[in-house]
């Protein structure tokens, strides 16, 4: 007897994952400098700041964020999946939530600046990263499966967009080789479709 075959989306959110707004930023923000955790915070502003890909932000190393003991204002990274440089700018609410994470862990120039539990040489994985990001939306009360790691490096690019509306720019900071990428990355015509839409009186 033949049974019956389940569409492995159903029942599931598919599709690119939302940035986060300015207010749900700021509310994950708060929640983790009221936990005091470390750690969670000094990644959680980083994934923000860096619009780095999962793969690449567990990655990093102090080294790639500092000169000697302080923190940078600004880094260049190689991307795993282009194999391009992108650059990208630390706020200063950035840079000291990452130096007091590196001084309570007591991380070296070499050291991966966000360890995995494991205790070795090695980082935190996409996994566990995912698992962290899951539990930092749910607990503003977003539904986990509309948000992921890739909301992280939306969610500034996004808040670019909206402001500039400079396309280029972005494209330079998400270190996309194509315009197109670009766009389809940040839903535009959808978003100024709808902007449009709601300034139009019926």
């Amino acid at each position: 007897m033949r049974t019956k075959h389940i569409p492995w989306n159903k029942g599931k959110l598919v599709g690119q994952k939302a940035p986060l707004r300015l207010s749900e930023i700021w509310s994950i923000r708060v929640r983790l400098q009221l936990s005091e955790s470390a750690r969670d915070l000094a990644l959680f502003n980083l994934a923000i700041d860096s619009k780095l890909r999962g793969c690449d932000l567990v990655s990093l190393r102090l080294r790639d964020v500092s000169h000697g003991t302080a923190i940078a204002k600004r880094a260049i990274v190689l991307q795993r999946k282009t194999g391009r440089p992108v650059q990208f700018e630390l706020t200063d609410l950035t840079r000291a939530s990452i130096a007091e994470w590196a001084r309570q862990a007591q991380l070296t120039s070499g050291s991966h600046l966000f360890p995995g539990r494991s205790g070795r040489e090695g980082h935190l994985s996409t996994r566990q990263y995912a698992r962290i990001v899951s539990g930092w939306v749910t607990a503003i009360g977003l539904d986990r499966h509309a948000y992921g790691t890739h909301s992280m490096r939306r969610t500034r690019a996004s808040l670019i967009y909206r402001r500039t509306k400079n396309l280029r720019a972005v494209q330079i900071l998400l270190g996309h080789t194509k315009l197109e990428s670009t766009v389809r990355y940040l839903g535009i015509e959808v978003e100024d479709a709808l902007e449009m839409a709601e300034q139009t009186e019926a």
